[in-house]
C-alpha cells in the first residue's frame, strides 16, 4: 500500500499495537471500526528510541482504502467526513485508556476497563455486559499498566464478588460502571499498584 491512500479500516477482528520507549510501554487495542496507518510515523527519527509492534489477536479484516479508494471517496463527503470521525474516536479511546491507568488501584483500572470496552464492543445480556473479547490476564496487565499475578488476584476477587468474570469467550461485566474510586474494604485492599 502506498502512503498516499486513507489507511486501513478494521472490519472485524483484534489485533493489539505495543510502542515501547525505554523500558516502558503503551497498549492500544483495536478492533471493528478503527482507522489505522502502521507505516505513519514509522521509521521517522525521535528524540526517544521507540519501538512498535503489532499482534494479532482475533483474526483481522481490514478493507485497503488506497489512493483509489480516496478518488471514489471525494464524491461522498459524508464518507470522508465518517472516516474523520474514525480517527477521531480512536483518539478519545487512546486518552480514556491514558486515564484509565493513571488510576492508582487496580481493581478501579481493570472494572474502568472492561466499561470502557463493554461500550465499544459489548453485548447486553440479562445478567450483565458480555465483552466479546479473548484477553488473556498477561494482555489485561499490559492493557491497565500492572504485573500480571496482581490482575490476576484481582479478577479472583472482582468474580467472588460477582462484577466480572470469564464468560466462555470473552468476559462478562456485572453490577454498574464505577462513577468515583471503589472503597476497599475495611482491613482489605487488593489491588494495590504495581
Amino acid at each position: 500500500m502506498t502512503p498516499g491512500g486513507i489507511g486501513l479500516l478494521m472490519l472485524g477482528g483484534l489485533v493489539v499495537r505495543r510502542v515501547a520507549v525505554h523500558g516502558g510501554s503503551g497498549v492500544e487495542l483495536l478492533g471493528q471500526g478503527d482507522l489505522i496507518r502502521p507505516w505513519q510515523g514509522e521509521g521517522e527519527t525521535s528524540s526517544l528510541s521507540r519501538t512498535t509492534d503489532w499482534r494479532v489477536l482475533d483474526s483481522a479484516r481490514i478493507a485497503v482504502l488506497d489512493h483509489r479508494a480516496a478518488t471514489r471517496f471525494a464524491r461522498y463527503p459524508e464518507l470522508t467526513g465518517r472516516l474523520v470521525a474514525r480517527a477521531i474516536e480512536r483518539s478519545r479511546n487512546l486518552s480514556t485508556m491514558t486515564a484509565i491507568v493513571n488510576h492508582t488501584r487496580v481493581e478501579v483500572r481493570l472494572l474502568m476497563l472492561f466499561w470502557h470496552l463493554a461500550d465499544r464492543w459489548g453485548r447486553v445480556r440479562p445478567d450483565g455486559v458480555f465483552v466479546p473479547l479473548r484477553l488473556t490476564h498477561e494482555m489485561l496487565a499490559d492493557l491497565v499498566s500492572a504485573r500480571r499475578p496482581s490482575v490476576s488476584t484481582v479478577l479472583t476477587e472482582l468474580a467472588r464478588r460477582g462484577l466480572l468474570r470469564r464468560d466462555g469467550l470473552g468476559w462478562l461485566v456485572s453490577g454498574e460502571p464505577p462513577e468515583e474510586p471503589l472503597q476497599p474494604k475495611p482491613g482489605h485492599t487488593p489491588g494495590q499498584a504495581t
